[in-house]
């Protein structure tokens, strides 16, 4: 499941809790003037949700932009296909309430109304065995809103809970942005903060894996700090859960096409840039383009092969980042199963499991998908195998299916769905600027100082945008 990002479930939160978009211009009017003076439009390469909030940042500050993707959709990670008259995602996504450039850019694309967004942080944990805890904020300030949770959680025994109770605060006493951070392993720090085996299943894992698609014990310790400390101790109601009520090609594709277009802006997808030039010049199918600037919005690998050289002659590095899969495993029963629209897993290979039966348009039936983080034991598993092991572990999660026919199964696969978040991970992202002046780096994957997620993305494309405004405009916000 990725969470704001495409590539975990959870999205982390500003910590500041501000409930307004982070952008340089007023989300609630297009802006179609060209009052700046600039001549070529500034080129965005790449229709993710990096390129798509550049491309919308820049228009409503007033500059000429187009966007180009070479695929024939926008919305990179977060994509939907149809299959047997169901919208399919191809991985769930999740926001949290305090994903400030997220929620400014559905604001901005008129998505608000098509997300659902939890009143309070509640949160069923379901294992095997039947039993079950449950995670839910109290009406108190952070970070004592998840205190009496923590207390009475049925997954730990008492003990246990305490030391989790007594580790939250040390990790809300860490500094996310600590370089020395990044050189630690969250299991090897979870360990000696007295969380052992059972604790670290039953809980931190749950927010650890799914937020940065990587297992507790090979994750860093900076962005594990970033994601526990500013979206679950922190501001009360940061950790609220939101989830798209429509398919994700009409929450982010198309809704960001027909936004970008209102306001002037151009979007050319099929068109594959293949070079970026001096002047700056971008390549696309072979065409010949001047730009007034570039956002280069693609994933690392891409954005390492188009970059030149001479402007970020550290691009061989970003291999180095890696890549981390998820794995969706998607079940159409041909009755209801369970009312939960969501719930966590542990000691089973299911990990989430998401009712998705509105939002896919399922008539008849209930049609429920599993997100598989850090998906590297099932990434090469026929779907056969997934089969064999996911229904079975389906029907000692939820009992009602044993009496439900399946009437599909299938599996999705996003191998590199995000940058691997492992120890040393963090001095390989780079920042937005390159050393040509008019060349800007934007993408989860860059120094965001947020893990791998949508909001991530999101932050970095507002990021190259403010860029490009200084330069052509001396603008400084």
């Amino acid at each position: 499941m990725t969470a704001s990002n495409p590539g975990a479930p959870v999205a982390v939160v500003d910590e500041a809790g501000s409930d307004g978009p982070v952008t340089e211009a007023d989300p609630g009017r297009p802006r179609t003037g060209r009052s700046s003076g600039v001549g070529a439009p500034v080129a965005v390469v790449g229709g993710g949700l990096a390129g798509i909030a550049a491309a919308l940042a820049l228009g409503e500050a007033g500059l000429p932009v187009t966007l180009y993707e070479a695929r024939p959709r926008l919305g990179g990670a977060t994509h939907s296909f149809a299959r047997d008259g169901l919208v399919v995602d191809n991985g769930q996504h999740v926001f949290l309430r305090c994903c400030t450039a997220y929620r400014g850019l559905l604001k901005r694309i008129g998505g608000t109304a098509r997300v659902r967004l939890q009143d309070r942080f509640d949160l069923r944990v379901l294992t095997p065995a039947g039993r079950s805890g449950r995670l839910r904020r109290a009406a108190l300030p952070g970070p004592l809103h998840l205190m009496p949770a923590l207390a009475s959680y049925g997954l730990l025994r008492p003990a246990d809970r305490l030391r989790a109770v007594q580790c939250a605060l040390a990790l809300r006493g860490l500094d996310p942005a600590d370089p020395g951070l990044d050189r630690i392993a969250l299991g090897e720090w979870l360990a000696a903060h007295g969380q052992g085996a059972a604790a670290r299943r039953a809980l931190w894992e749950l927010f650890a894996v799914a937020a940065l698609n990587i297992g507790v014990e090979d994750a860093a310790l900076g962005p594990a700090a970033m994601v526990f400390r500013t979206a679950l101790l922190g501001r009360a109601d940061a950790a609220d859960i939101g989830v798209p009520a429509v398919p994700l090609r009409d929450l982010h594709g198309t809704a960001a096409q027909a936004a970008i277009e209102r306001q002037g802006g151009s979007v050319r997808l099929a068109a594959k840039v293949t070079a970026i030039e001096p002047g700056p010049v971008i390549v696309v199918d072979g065409e010949r383009i001047d730009a007034s600037a570039v956002v280069l919005a693609t994933p690392h690998r891409q954005a390492a092969h188009l970059a030149p050289w001479d402007a970020a002659p550290d691009r061989n590095r970003w291999a180095g980042l890696g890549e981390s899969p998820i794995v969706n495993v998607h079940l159409h029963y041909d009755r209801p199963v369970t009312g939960l629209p969501f719930a966590a897993v542990v000691d089973s290979p299911v990990q989430w499991v998401f009712d998705r039966t509105r939002a896919a348009g399922v008539r008849a039936g209930q049609y429920l998908a599993v997100s598989v983080s850090a998906a590297d034991r099932w990434i090469d598993e026929p779907t056969a195998k997934l089969r064999a092991e996911f229904v079975p572990a389906m029907e000692q999660l939820f009992p009602d299916t044993r009496r439900a026919r399946l009437a599909d199964f299938f599996v999705t696969r996003e191998r590199r769905a995000t940058f691997r978040q492992a120890p040393g991970s963090g001095a390989l992202r780079p920042a937005a600027t390159t050393r040509w002046p008019g060349l800007y780096l934007a993408g989860s994957w860059t120094d965001t100082g947020w893990p791998d997620t949508m909001e991530g993305a999101v932050r970095s494309g507002l990021t190259a945008a403010r860029l490009v405004r200084k330069r052509l405009t001396g603008a400084a916000s």
